[in-house]
């Protein structure tokens, strides 16, 4: 046991416990009790645990190298004319939106008749090291937009990005503004010039030359590494902590496994991508000043005229709101809309509180802006309405009418971050 020596209050030499013994402390607590909540641990850790995570159904319809289109298939009435396509970070894996039932904004766009589809960015290996951020934007989205709207008989579809996925939903939506009916972006990181959050302070300091260099493509472990070392006491010791303290509860143990699955399912980083994305966004910032260029087209966001949906988290530790909360005073459209939620980077996902305002939130948005005449037409079966006119430029920040239900709220083990 650890201890260090310091004096008491007449001089003498005393030791003061260290950090390490006062979490045991913590923990055990009562021995009585602890002995019975080990026992009831037990059975819990012995017996049959549900850590399946991804459970609603799906089929790949379209696959090109190591990219593949998930469809999920519907569960109800559809009552969208356009389908929406969601593009996830190729940092972790699109399965955090499909964590467990009751926890899924997969399940919830399929509850509200939503045709969905989803892109699965796979396992890069040696041969993808020398793709770019364009090949991923001009070709595997391009071709994976194409095959949807060719299957769908449309000519534009929603479009959702997740993180740095929402990065290259708005550089796909400045290229190809025509294909793009409706745009949401969620922690979306666009605005790269800001000290807020450790992950920016350190991006700006990063040689990817080196790093490149010496792996190839970049590591999901490392890159892993790096995201917990953001927030080491919260993410590497107080998680296990709670862990411990909560052993014997299977729910919590389950829905911990779950998220332990997602965490270090980590894919690597195609080596030339990973190269532009520090060099161009978090050194240069070239994307919100309309000076990102791919395969020799300029990114101009001011092509962005399609209604748009900015939604980030006011705790987010990795894309922070200043990263995102600059984008819809850049674009060209006049129908834009941001939500700031009371939540952190994954907890506006998965966390149970959060799934009451977020999906909801964008499925009442599409709604809105969908052609139901249309849908009449091609899908059949859906009750006519008048779509509304663009309600111009709009900022929500968690007050009045926008924030309903959403409070101010310490962390629980339902929001992991």
């Amino acid at each position: 046991m650890k201890e260090e020596k310091s004096l008491d209050s007449k001089g003498l030499s005393a030791l003061k416990p260290m950090p390490s013994d006062l979490i045991l402390a913590k923990i055990v607590g009562d021995t009585a009790q602890w002995f019975k909540r080990m026992r009831t641990a037990r059975d819990v850790l012995l017996g049959p645990l549900d850590t399946t995570i991804a459970p609603t159904p799906y089929d790949v319809i379209y696959e090109e190298d190591r990219v593949k289109l998930k469809h999920y298939r519907p569960v109800t009435e559809r009552k969208f004319r356009t389908p929406l396509l969601v593009c996830y970070a190729m940092v972790n894996r699109e399965t955090m939106l499909d964590l467990q039932p009751g926890r899924s904004v997969v399940q919830t766009f399929l509850d509200s008749g939503i045709e969905l589809y989803m892109i699965d960015w796979g396992y890069p290996t040696r041969k993808d090291r020398f793709l770019t951020i364009g090949d991923h934007v001009n070709g595997y989205m391009n071709n994976i937009v194409d095959f949807i709207l060719e299957r769908e008989k449309l000519t534009s579809l929603n479009l959702m990005g997740i993180c740095q996925g929402g990065t290259f939903c708005v550089m796909y939506a400045a290229l190809y503004p025509e294909k793009i009916k409706n745009l949401v972006t969620t922690v979306t990181p666009t605005n790269f010039d800001t000290d807020q959050g450790l992950l920016n302070i350190w991006a700006k300091y990063i040689d990817p030359d080196r790093l490149i260099d010496a792996y190839g493509n970049m590591p999901g472990d490392i890159m892993n590494l790096g995201f917990l070392l953001l927030n080491p006491a919260r993410l590497i010791i107080d998680k296990y902590v709670g862990f411990i303290e909560n052993i014997d509860k299977r729910d919590f143990v389950e829905n911990f496994v779950r998220m332990e699955k997602w965490i270090f399912d980590s894919p690597d980083f195609p080596a030339e991508a990973f190269r532009e994305f520090i060099k161009d966004l978090y050194h240069n910032n070239l994307l919100i000043q309309n000076k990102m260029i791919l395969d020799g087209k300029k990114v101009d966001l001011k092509r962005i005229t399609m209604p748009l949906l900015n939604i980030y988290a006011k705790l987010d530790h990795l894309v922070p709101p200043e990263c995102c909360d600059k984008l819809t005073e850049v674009v060209g459209s006049t129908d834009t809309e941001d939500v700031c939620l009371e939540t952190g980077h994954i907890g506006i996902y998965v966390s149970s509180k959060t799934q009451k305002e977020f999906a909801p939130r964008i499925v009442g948005w599409l709604e809105e802006r969908d052609d139901s005449e249309s849908v009449t037409k091609s899908v059949g079966g859906i009750k006519k309405k008048k779509a509304p006119q663009p309600g111009g430029k709009d900022k929500h920040n968690l007050k009045g009418e926008a924030n309903v239900g959403v409070t101010m709220r310490k962390r629980t083990e339902e929001e992991p971050l």
